[in-house]
């Protein structure tokens, strides 16, 4: 039993928009992923989607208006609201999510978790 540094799991990849997974709990994966630039627009029908800035900042674009997250804000997008995550600098995110949730709301277009 021991600690999981997030900062430790976020050094060791550098890609970005592929989350990986760090941990879980009561059926849900928790994830860092690193991101920058933008993701396409997605909804997630059966599942909120959580999201924890831990450095930099993102803007969630929803069609109901837009969420700018600094570094420790969070904001969870409710099941069936499409979005998109922008982060116009690299910025590092906790995510958490029901195992396998694809990160488009489409499992073939979504990125292979992998734990780490």
């Amino acid at each position: 039993m021991k600690p999981i540094n997030l900062s430790e799991k976020l050094s060791a990849f550098s890609e970005h928009w592929s989350p990986k997974i760090v941990s879980a709990y009561n059926n849900n994966d928790v994830l860092v992923v690193k991101v920058q630039g933008e993701f396409n627009w997605h909804s997630h029908a059966e599942t909120d989607d959580f999201f924890l800035v831990l450095k930099g900042q993102i803007t969630i674009e929803m069609h109901e208006g837009n969420v700018t997250l600094n570094e420790g804000e969070m904001y969870i997008v409710p099941a069936g609201v499409e979005h998109r995550p922008i982060a116009k600098e690299e910025a590092h995110l906790l995510v958490i999510e029901p195992k396998n949730t694809p990160n488009t709301g489409d499992p073939s277009t979504a990125a292979t978790k992998v734990e780490i």
